[in-house]
């Protein structure tokens, strides 16, 4: 899995490249961007949304369960001294939804693997390499 990121004109506007997919990263103006696009952070909250409701469908899917509308928000708070970065996340299933059907999903919500890569060891490789660029 790999994505990049490249400067796209603007004072922090990046085009992020996902296999065939082209999304527009950018800073809200308050911190000196244009707000061309969702910001780094919310990108990782959108991550950990879109993952938990395809998780919980894909599984109910396997078991032939008619979920209907599922629903889920994040709510992300970056990491503060002396305080960790906070995920809430709220699961909304219709009304009529068996209560021992939204419970199993909560349980699998758990387990997307955005939900895991957060919750889990993280170990990052960095190195850099210099590119001449043609002018």
């Amino acid at each position: 899995m790999k994505a990049t990121a490249r400067r796209d004109g603007g004072t922090f506007k990046h085009t992020v490249q996902v296999r065939d997919h082209q999304l527009t990263v950018d800073e809200p103006v308050d911190a000196g961007g244009e707000d061309l696009g969702p910001d780094p952070r919310e990108l990782l909250a959108v991550s950990l949304a879109s993952c938990t409701a395809i998780t919980m469908e894909m599984y109910a899917a396997r078991k032939g369960w008619d979920v209907g509308h599922v629903e889920v928000d994040v709510e992300y708070s970056p990491a503060e001294r002396g305080a960790p970065t906070k995920f809430d996340l709220v699961m909304r299933f219709p009304d009529d939804l068996p209560e021992e059907k939204v419970e199993r999903l909560r349980i699998i919500a758990a387990k997307c693997p955005v939900h895991r890569a957060l919750d889990g060891e993280v170990m990052f490789q960095e190195r850099i390499e210099r590119v001449h660029l043609a002018a």
